[in-house]
């Protein structure tokens, strides 16, 4: 069933239950007014009905009945009748000419009058006790409503028209309803069926309101946004990766085919293996690269998770890149460091965020040209925070933005060695440990890149 249909329906469902109570209180109401006004009328026959019977002036009582004929219809099947009643007992003395149950009559002794509805024959009965010369009786009379009884018949019928005319304009009003509600979803609809691949470009329309219907193509708006991005840095990945690969793989090739057009020295061989070596080199760096870039695209699952101390780790990859690279000036500012060593340890892979720190090491020494690098290691409320700052070329305000993305390269560093997968890498690694990667910098004068990381207390990865 259509979300249109069920709105609908429900809407007439609920409209009709309200509509039915509703009904039902003014019938009730209006019933029982009906029934206490012709009680009421049973009542003033019955105390004129006793004046006229027990008046002992004879004047008197002929008045009476004579005002009694002329000014007061007759009710339709009225009958009359006086019982003598023992009141200590609570019982009739005269036969029960009505045959009414004896509670009625006990309890019109009790009370000084009483008065019933007899629903089958729709006849009402009235009692009232009057005390004549030391006994007391039972005026009682019975009467048919028929006057107030076509009044109830035809307020049913007025109410059964009511409802049904009710329903169907409500069915009516609600599927108008309903359709309003649901056109905006159904065009929505319609323009998302027409968004493929090739044109992720187009959005919803998204209206000034607040409603759930903005919100819901803003939404659907922001969730294009993110897959027009993933799929031009997909495309660009693509592009950038296979001109990365050609470029050694041509130069690899068209060595081999040189060295191959004729018999060569050993000398010769030798540098023609040691150009292919270095072409290979360089190809299998950018492997590695991507390899541990596409790893990180996975959550932590089947990652190996231990406490680890940042400025231990740090220092570790410090040395390590000394060792390969000793004309580095890379140096460590220690005057934040906290005094309790507990406060540096996180939850986190090793391996991982070695790589990650030596991208970033790396980065600073190879685009300052050797010039001082300072990593400054500190704790900051819940994190530890560990900060690299160089001397080199800086990057670019306006491609500052770009450094994320894999292959990406900054204008002025061109001329170095490098395939722009390095720091992709290391913000994948960040991200992967609920960490924060903030990069500022200014062209010839340095940058400043700052890992924060959450202390082991604040982030627990679970162990897969």
């Amino acid at each position: 069933m259509k979300v249109r249909d069920r709105i609908t329906r429900n809407f007439t469902m609920l409209t009709s239950l309200l509509l039915i109570s509703v009904f039902i209180l003014i019938y009730f109401f209006a019933q029982k007014y009906t029934h206490n006004e012709f009680y009421l009328r049973l009542s003033k026959r019955a105390t004129i009905a006793s004046q006229f019977l027990f008046e002992e002036d004879e004047l008197n009582a002929t008045i009476y009945n004579e005002i009694r004929l002329k000014h007061l219809q007759i009710l339709p099947e009225e009958k009359e009748t006086v019982l003598k009643v023992d009141v200590i007992g609570k019982r009739l003395i005269d036969k029960n000419t009505f045959d009414l149950d004896d509670s009625f009559y006990r309890r019109a002794i009790e009370k000084g009058f009483a008065q019933y509805h007899y629903h089958p024959n729709e006849v009402f009965y009235y009692a009232l006790l009057r005390k004549y010369k030391g006994a007391h009786f039972l005026i009682v009379l019975s009467a048919k409503d028929i006057y107030g009884e076509a009044k109830l018949t035809n307020l049913r019928k007025t109410l059964a028209i009511c409802f049904m005319i009710g329903i169907l304009l409500t069915y009516l009003f609600g599927r108008y309803y309903a359709s309003k509600v649901i056109n905006p979803i159904s065009e929505m609809i319609r323009k998302v069926n027409k968004i493929t691949a090739t044109n992720l470009h187009m959005r919803l329309e998204e209206n000034d309101s607040k409603d759930e219907m903005g919100q819901l193509a803003s939404t659907f708006n922001n969730m294009l946004d993110r897959l027009e991005t993933s799929f031009d840095l997909q495309s660009n990945f693509i592009s950038s990766a296979s001109h990365e690969f050609k470029n050694p793989l041509t130069a690899i090739l068209g060595e081999i085919e040189i060295t191959l057009n004729r018999d060569r020295s050993g000398e010769e061989y030798k540098n023609s293996l040691i150009k292919v070596e270095k072409e290979a080199i360089r190809l299998d760096i950018l492997v590695n690269g991507l390899l541990k870039l596409a790893q990180t695209e996975f959550d932590d699952k089947g990652l190996i998770i231990e406490a680890v101390r940042i400025d231990e780790l740090v220092i570790g990859v410090q040395r390590d890149f000394d060792n390969i690279h000793p004309e580095s000036k890379i140096n460590f500012d220690f005057s934040e460091l906290p005094s309790d060593p507990d406060d540096l340890v996180v939850q986190g892979n090793k391996s991982l965020l070695s790589v990650a720190f030596n991208n970033i090491i790396d980065n600073a020494a190879k685009f300052s040209m050797n010039k001082g690098v300072v990593i400054k290691i500190s704790a900051r409320g819940e994190n530890v925070v560990v900060t690299i700052i160089d001397e080199g070329v800086g990057i670019p305000p306006d491609e500052l933005k770009n450094i994320f993305e894999p292959f990406f390269r900054a204008s002025n560093v061109r001329g170095v060695k490098g395939f722009g997968v390095g720091l992709p890498l290391t913000y994948r690694i960040i991200k992967l440990h609920s960490g924060q990667l903030h990069i500022t910098s200014e062209v010839n004068t340095g940058t400043r890149v700052e890992v924060v990381l959450p202390h082991q207390n604040q982030h627990i990865i679970v162990r897969k």
